[in-house]
């Protein structure tokens, strides 16, 4: 088991959370994770990481699977200038590589925002640390246990 995914197993077996983690061939995208799960793709819950243009910080939002991040509004939310992270700024600051970035469990926890459309369903998957693993959580739960503040920060695909 890879260590991304233990320290995500760990984060949900200290908040209480029994996990429901799923290996999967197909979790690179939101859809073939969907089609995978079974599930619809706004189930799916993607940790877009984004670099803060000032701080240099990664910046979390999580969002439906068939959503984007509008940069516009994600930039208001954040107080600064947003632009792409790079894959050494996302290891480094998240813990996690590229498509297996989880909501949950980073190396330093970043200033985080949930897309509220999650909350429209009962259980959504994310990420489990690594891009062949998933788990599923109530969305609220999600929210809470990643430190993400609710907000509308996105736009359709």
């Amino acid at each position: 088991m890879s260590k991304s995914l233990k320290r995500v197993r760990a984060t949900l077996e200290a908040a209480g959370v029994t996990p429901d983690i799923r290996e999967t061939a197909l979790a690179r995208t939101a859809q073939d994770a969907a089609e995978a799960l079974g599930c619809e793709v706004n189930q799916i819950a993607k940790s877009i990481v984004l670099r803060g243009e000032d701080s240099g910080a990664a910046v979390l939002f999580i969002t439906a699977g068939a959503r984007q991040v509008d940069l516009d509004h994600a930039a208001a939310l954040a107080g600064e200038a947003l632009g792409k992270a790079d894959a050494a700024l996302i290891r480094a600051q998240t813990g996690f590589a590229i498509g297996g970035v989880a909501p949950l469990g980073h190396l330093t926890p970043p200033r985080a925002w949930f897309d509220r459309q999650l909350l429209s369903f009962p259980l959504v998957w994310a990420a489990a640390g690594t891009p062949h693993h998933v788990f599923s959580l109530a969305p609220a739960e999600m929210a809470r246990l990643s430190q993400a503040q609710l907000a509308d920060f996105t736009r359709p695909s």
